[in-house]
């Protein structure tokens, strides 16, 4: 069964990369910082199996039994699939040490869903990202071609192999009550709304909302991909006199306050509507 374009469109790009995790705070001081622009880089050429031709490797089921040795499993960046013992694909990954990835999904995953890997890694020791994205999309394609399905941990929504995104914090328009701002607030606030695509000004932080509305709003916000910062209103330590100056500057009354590109869309029941109507992805590419 070929796979539709709307199957593979629905499926996470799950990139278990091994580079360090970054600490985030739960917010930010509002900064802005300047786009810089990366230089191309010419793409590698390199030359994977398909996931059929790839030899099953068995995965030692005992965390204190070694992997096999570095010539049958390689620390090589590369794509990789993880059976259980029935033989059935539970994950594909791609990694910058295929090795060390199987190594920690061992450890981390329940047994009965680790039985044996297949893999292909690249030749060069650094090849471009692209390719391994490209090797990781053929073995999915190839996998739901033959099944119908995406393997279970790859779909959205499954974080037993990799973790629940965490969310980006919330900003903050001062470091604390105590400092002296040199700019009045409805100045930051205008700066906010017209240096960022979109803010949802809500009760509470994106991790932990503090009204209903506030809750749907960022659901509506996150389930739509787009890229958003929130700003707590109730945080009168980080954002003193906000809720206030806040209404004034909107002419609005209530809270939350979604703005995009500048302009005030709403509120909770606005951004509703307009989600169920399929008008705020339309927006948002705008």
């Amino acid at each position: 069964m070929a796979a539709s374009a709307s199957t593979a469109a629905s499926l996470r790009l799950a990139f278990p990369l091994l580079s360090a995790p970054a600490t985030a705070a739960s917010s930010s001081t509002l900064r802005f910082p300047a786009h810089r622009r990366r230089a191309p880089r010419a793409l590698a050429v390199a030359a994977f199996k398909k996931l059929s031709e790839a030899a099953p490797l068995p995965i030692p089921q005992e965390p204190t039994e070694p992997l096999a040795d570095e010539d049958a499993l390689p620390p090589k960046p590369g794509v990789y699939g993880v059976y259980d013992p029935a033989g059935e694909l539970q994950f594909v990954g791609i990694s910058r040490n295929v090795r060390a990835s199987v190594e920690g999904h061992r450890r981390k995953v329940p047994a009965d869903l680790c039985a044996s890997v297949k893999f292909a890694v690249a030749d060069e020791e650094t090849p471009d990202r692209t390719v391994l994205n490209n090797a990781w999309k053929s073995w999915m394609e190839e996998h739901i071609a033959a099944t119908g399905k995406a393997p279970p941990g790859n779909v959205a929504g499954n974080y037993t192999w990799i973790g629940a995104p965490q969310r980006p914090p919330d900003l903050r328009l001062t470091p604390g009550r105590h400092v002296q701002l040199t700019v009045p607030l409805e100045q930051l606030i205008d700066r906010l709304v017209k240096e960022n695509k979109v803010v949802a000004f809500i009760k509470g932080s994106r991790s932990a909302p503090q009204c209903g509305f506030s809750q749907r709003v960022v659901g509506i916000l996150e389930a739509q991909g787009v890229d958003f910062v929130t700003v707590d209103v109730l945080d009168e330590e980080h954002n003193p006199g906000l809720r206030e100056t806040l209404k004034a500057y909107s002419s609005w009354p209530t809270f939350p306050q979604i703005f995009v590109g500048g302009e005030l869309v709403g509120g909770c029941d606005i951004i509703s509507s307009m989600a169920e109507k399929g008008e705020l992805a339309a927006l948002f590419q705008k």
